[in-house]
């Protein structure tokens, strides 16, 4: 039987402490709380993979944003270095050094070993905390091979070393300086991380949003680990406005500036950012203390009704409606947000998080305090800027009239069982298993190959769907447009979730993997981005839930007598020509799945012990966002760069 995660972390780490050789009573007894998140990291980071590792660095990052948010902090630095540390050096008041009362150690050393020890729990030294877990960069240095800080506080320089958690030494003076700061460099634990290598785009993805939520705060990235290293400075003084601004960067704005406005009710703050475009989706981007809510929460029910009440007040005094001529009386939600870019960050001293992830706020009395200020503050915008309260009504007004025609297109599709729960399409060839967690749909491209899928597959729980052409290009286009799209409407019949904001349930999803599988050319890139484009618009809970992969079918098959390999990339068919030798091989590019048979298509791309799949996730929406704008929308010349800028990343090109 195979080992669980949690099981072979226990083993590495076990192994690392009998190497270190410090692992006796008396360390016990510095480490009482640490020990537990060495054998259960998961607790405290989230898992032990990539989003674990990096939430180390976010940790660290997340003490320098509180002296930011405390107002003691101006500047971050994050360097990724060669030996696979990171170092995390900022200009607050420096972690405090003297004897703490209780435990007679430097308060630095008790931060650092003992764990929900801070200055965040009495909301006097900080009003007001980052992180999600909260529990301090003493996990940090519990999960890590060595951890070296370096405080200057008091016109002293003080220095601390330790080694899985453990002191190497008492705290020392080393110099002296006269600004103040902390400076923390940590290597992740390889015992406890499979892979310690971080990923620069990851984490300047973050560094960026971080910059953008705190403005006036200079944040700094650098990797020094390549030939060359690089950097990227971000410092926003308009804040999230300025954030929109970048969201909306490749798109045609209704107006010039965004809307903003910032108010602190109770002893909570709240930012708000809000700007409409020309496009057919909604974008809300919600934070609470600097954590992106990616399930949203009260402060966004909050945001979404009184934006809602008050542009339909607006719209209703100043008879906008004119009478009920129009086909409507009032707009509904979803009509007020169509091509709504916007930014909510609030700050609460007490966050209460529910949701599968722990990102959904719960904090009841937050809706309130919301919906008032946005209700105040949009109607005196609206009130002061006719122009702009046009331009959102006449969108929310178009938004409205295609609402009716989807309604229709849904009806006529029902009436067609299209998209009807209980009627499956024809050309779908769904598995026996009914259990969404032991079952896959292959998304195949063309009848060709889905030929091949459904006679290679495990009939037992692998489904396949065909898809004949490309789908629409849902950046472009309004519900009613896409519903009126045969293949799109068969997806979604197939995967059983519904479409709309009233409509759509991730919980209805009827396969727990839904794979795209289309061609290694061009066109299949194409088709391929045109399903991820159409998920991430309409279906992006299944992609935040990690529902979504790409299947990896091999590009070459090298045959030599008998004997039949395949490779994936022209690396790994030099590799093979060099092993087997080039006398007899017979070297075969495979440009589309249908030229391989169903036994080969089965054991290259959907045999679960042999396939490659590559997980679709979202680690910044904000960057999916804007890239899929620049890809898929409308705008020609953003298009251009960005092919012309990464044209030297690709690999095995389809001409």
């Amino acid at each position: 039987m195979a080992k669980t995660e949690t099981e072979e972390v226990e083993n590495r780490v076990e192994k690392k402490l009998k190497e270190t050789g410090a692992y006796d009573a008396k360390s016990i007894t510095v480490l009482k709380g640490l020990e537990a998140v060495r054998r259960r990291p998961a607790m405290y980071i989230g898992d032990t993979g990539s989003r674990g590792l990096h939430h180390l660095v976010y940790e660290v990052v997340d003490n320098s944003v509180d002296e930011a948010l405390a107002g003691h902090c101006t500047t971050i630095n994050v360097t990724l270095n060669g030996g696979g540390s990171c170092t995390v050096e900022d200009d607050g008041r420096g972690i405090p050094v003297d004897e703490h009362p209780s435990e007679k150690i430097p308060a630095l050393q008790v931060v650092m070993t003992k764990l929900h020890a801070g200055g965040k729990f009495d909301h006097n030294s900080y009003k007001v905390s980052g992180g999600l877990h909260g529990v301090g960069v003493s996990v940090v240095n519990a999960l890590s091979e060595t951890c070296e800080v370096e405080v200057a506080r008091d016109g002293n320089v003080y220095y601390q070393k330790y080694k899985i958690g453990i002191p190497e030494a008492p705290l020392k003076k080393i110099g002296q300086r006269k600004k103040s700061g902390t400076r923390t460099t940590f290597v992740p634990d390889p015992a406890i991380f499979p892979k310690t290598e971080f990923k620069y785009d990851v984490l300047a993805a973050r560094m960026r949003e971080l910059a953008f939520l705190n403005k006036g705060l200079k944040i700094q990235i650098t990797d020094e680990r390549g030939e060359e290293p690089k950097s990227e400075f971000f410092f926003y003084k308009g804040g999230i406005a300025t954030f929109v601004e970048w969201l909306n960067q490749n798109k045609n704005t209704l107006y010039k500036k965004p809307i903003y406005f910032t108010a602190s009710r109770e002893g909570v703050e709240m930012e708000f950012a809000i700007q409409h475009n020309d496009s057919y989706v909604e974008n809300i981007y919600t934070y609470v203390n600097n954590i992106n809510t990616v399930e949203g929460g009260t402060h966004l029910v909050g945001f979404k009704t009184a934006l809602t009440r008050t542009i339909n007040s607006y719209a209703n005094k100043n008879n906008m409606f004119k009478n009920g001529k129009n086909s409507v009386s009032a707009l509904m939600g979803e009509d007020v947000r169509e091509g709504l870019t916007a930014v909510v960050s609030v700050k609460v001293p007490d966050p209460q998080f529910e949701g599968q992830t722990k990102t959904k706020l719960g904090n009841s009395e937050v809706k309130g305090l919301v919906e008032q200020v946005v209700g105040e503050e949009l109607a005196y915008y609206l009130d002061e800027n006719s122009a702009v309260a046009k331009k959102v009504f006449e969108k929310g007004m178009g938004a409205a009239s295609a609402r009716n025609a989807a309604r229709k297109a849904k009806e006529l599709a029902r009436r067609k069982t299209a998209l009807e729960s209980g009627s499956l399409p024809g050309k779908l060839a769904d598995c026996s298993m009914r259990d969404p967690e032991h079952t896959e749909l292959y998304i195949v491209e063309g009848d060709s190959a889905g030929g091949s899928a459904k006679q290679g597959r495990d009939r037992r729980f692998q489904a396949i769907l065909p898809l004949r052409g490309k789908i629409l290009n849902v950046e472009k286009a309004r519900m009613d447009k896409i519903l009126s799209n045969e293949e799109i409407r068969t997806m979604i019949s197939a995967m059983g979730t519904g479409i709309g904001r009233e409509e759509f349930d991730a919980s209805r999803l009827r396969y727990g993997k839904i794979i795209i599988m289309t061609d290694a050319d061009v066109d299949g890139s194409h088709i391929r981005t045109l399903i991820l484009t159409f998920l991430f618009r309409y279906m992006k809970e299944l992609v935040v839930k990690g529902h979504v992969y790409i299947a990896q079918p091999p590009l070459f098959g090298i045959r030599k007598g008998k004997e039949m390999h395949y490779a994936f990339t022209n690396d790994e068919v030099d590799l093979l020509v060099e092993r087997l030798g080039k006398h007899g091989l017979n070297v075969q590019r495979y440009k589309g799945l249908g030229e391989m048979n169903p036994d080969q298509l089965w054991k290259t791309t959907m045999d679960p012990e042999t396939r490659t799949l590559i997980q679709v996730t979202l680690e910044d929406a904000a960057e999916a966002d804007v890239i899929f704008t620049t890809l898929m929308g409308d705008a020609v010349e953003p298009r251009r760069q960005f092919i012309q800028e990464n044209a030297r990343y690709v690999r095995n090109l389809d001409v």
